[in-house]
């Protein structure tokens, strides 16, 4: 399940230019200092982490990071569907059954934070995303994105990232708060990348965080490193 995360003014300015932004990824749970900032923002938003399955059970499944110099700012955990399913199947598992039953190949973000000290908040987000897409659709073929969110920030994610809620909110016992799933599908995500990729500039007109995503060519190297 996504954290709590503070939302961003309507029409946000310009990312600030803060330090360099590194990204990087591994198969294998979350540990050390990754999990140690997801635990202190499940705890600033009233989250219980030490009953959220922890990543690394499938093996398809990797721990992106983002760092500021050398702090790290955000983690994002990524699942590939398998044997194991999805931590969303505890709560919506018909409705992912329906997807399953067409054929469609999921895959789910969750592990999500962002550090309420980083410079460039929304920076971290939307490369984080775009890592996790990167190792989901381009790596390993999947069709279609599911998250769990708390309730009260679903708006929140459907205009930044354009995400569609797809069930009436539950509760969820492993973080002891309301949950509700939302999806995408990943054509639709790399159409967004393509069309806003590497344009900052576009932040305001685009009204969503695919402007901060990479452009093409940084993208293709962020690829060729993955494989």
């Amino acid at each position: 399940m996504f954290p709590l995360l503070t939302p961003f003014h309507p029409t946000p300015p310009a990312p600030p230019a803060g330090l360099p932004l590194e990204l990087d990824s591994a198969f294998g749970a979350l540990r050390g200092e990754a999990r140690s900032m997801l635990e202190r923002r499940y705890v600033d938003g009233g989250l219980s982490l030490s009953k959220e399955r922890p990543a690394g059970g499938s093996g398809q499944e990797v721990v992106c990071t983002a760092r500021e110099g050398e702090r790290l700012v955000g983690t994002l955990s990524v699942r590939l569907d398998g044997r194991s399913g999805l931590n969303a199947d505890l709560l919506f598992r018909e409705e992912l059954a329906t997807w399953r039953g067409a054929g469609v190949r999921l895959c789910e973000f969750g592990g999500l934070a962002v550090d309420r000290h980083s410079q460039q908040p929304r920076l971290v987000l939307a490369r984080l995303f775009h890592l996790g897409y990167l190792h989901a659709h381009r790596r390993w073929g999947s069709e279609r994105l599911v998250i769990e969110v708390h309730p009260r920030h679903v708006a929140f994610y459907r205009r930044w990232l354009g995400l569609v809620p797809c069930a009436t909110p539950r509760h969820n016992p492993r973080v002891q708060a309301p949950a509700a799933l939302m999806s995408i599908d990943f054509a639709t995500v790399r159409e967004q990348i393509e069309r806003w990729g590497g344009r900052p500039d576009l932040l305001r007109q685009a009204r969503c965080l695919y402007p901060l995503a990479w452009d093409a060519a940084t993208e293709a190297a962020m690829l060729k490193r993955l494989a």
